[in-house]
């Protein structure tokens, strides 16, 4: 069964931000998937890029271990999903609210462009400033 990209995308989004599950969202990606972030800056928890099952499923992994983000707060992130003429190819502009330790709450702007190939993530481009 074939999901539609809003399907698609709330199951990566239930595998990497609400779950923090490495190993599902690793699984979302083909074999020779890419995951880029190209506005982090270097020494980033996240990596700037990642290729392969095991690169994304270990980097992910240690960006959620590291500590260096906060708790996203669901009720008050949203997103909009956006259709490309690619029925491959579609993008996702998110504005994600963050609670630190400490009960302050920032919104983090950001932008996904996601690349399929057979049902899974062959590129993902994730442009938000860690």
């Amino acid at each position: 069964m074939k999901l539609t990209h809003k399907e698609f995308f709330e199951r990566y989004l239930y595998a990497g931000a609400i779950s923090r599950n490495a190993d599902a969202v690793a699984a979302m990606f083909t074999d020779d998937g890419v995951y880029e972030a190209p506005l982090v800056p270097e020494g980033h928890a996240m990596p700037q890029r990642l290729v392969g099952h095991d690169a994304i499923r270990d980097g992910i992994a240690a960006f959620h271990q590291s500590g260096d983000h906060s708790t996203v707060i669901f009720a008050e992130s949203g997103y909009e999903l956006h259709e490309t003429a690619d029925p491959d190819v579609f993008v996702t502009e998110i504005d994600t609210v963050l609670e630190d330790a400490e009960g302050r709450r920032t919104t983090m702007s950001l932008v996904q462009i996601f690349r399929l190939r057979e049902g899974k993530i062959a590129r993902l481009r994730d442009y938000f400033a860690g």
